[in-house]
């Protein structure tokens, strides 16, 4: 089996790459985040890789680093999650991303994954064995102003908060970043409405 390569990038096309070892192009697949980061590059270029064994075909599944491929491994042990999806999520998640959104169960951001949908997104959240990768990968995020920005954890004030933000026309992350920063001001109980009320207040300033 295949575990790694080494060697400069022939061509890109179709969700893969042509990687010429000394002469021979290996066809890789590769997430769409991976892609770009190859192609930015110049020079050799060294790929993790992922070999599956099928009846009628060898496919070749390429990573930069070791998180993107644990996660691979980790989707495609999903049921109705095969090789081709769990590189979608990863176009669109990046391995720490796709563990927070796992760790709090971010269903609706999971499903907006582009080719994914809501039924196999579920799937994954609800798969005890990816709830597992989640713990202790789910690192908390900082925004520009050092403040940070933990999972938020569903039936929480927190989330209450961010609902009523997305209702008012936020998008996700800055009602996200709005009610850490409020939180991070707020004394320990405290009110719901106030939290909703500092976090439009931080909203304003950071437009």
């Amino acid at each position: 089996m295949i575990g790694m390569l080494r060697g400069t990038v022939e061509s890109v096309a179709d969700g893969a790459c042509v990687l010429d070892v000394n002469g021979v192009g290996y066809l890789v697949a590769c997430s769409r985040k991976t892609l770009d980061r190859l192609t930015a590059r110049d020079g050799l270029q060294k790929l993790l890789v992922e070999t599956r064994v099928s009846q009628d075909a060898i496919t070749l599944y390429g990573f930069l680093d070791a998180a993107e491929r644990e996660a691979f491994r980790a989707l495609i042990e999903v049921k109705t999650v095969g090789p081709q999806k769990a590189l979608l999520v990863l176009s669109g998640l990046s391995p720490e991303q796709l563990a927070r959104v796992i760790a709090a169960k971010e269903r609706k951001k999971l499903a907006e994954v582009k080719g994914l949908g809501a039924a196999t997104a579920n799937r994954v959240i609800d798969e005890p064995a990816m709830q597992k990768w989640a713990v202790g990968r789910a690192t908390p995020e900082q925004d520009g102003g050092g403040v940070t920005l933990a999972p938020v954890a569903p039936e929480s004030p927190e989330a209450d908060a961010v609902s009523a933000l997305l209702n008012l026309g936020l998008k996700r992350p800055e009602a996200e970043r709005a009610v850490a920063r409020a939180k991070a001001q707020l004394p320990e109980g405290f009110d719901l409405n106030a939290l909703i009320t500092l976090a439009l207040r931080e909203s304003a300033r950071h437009v």
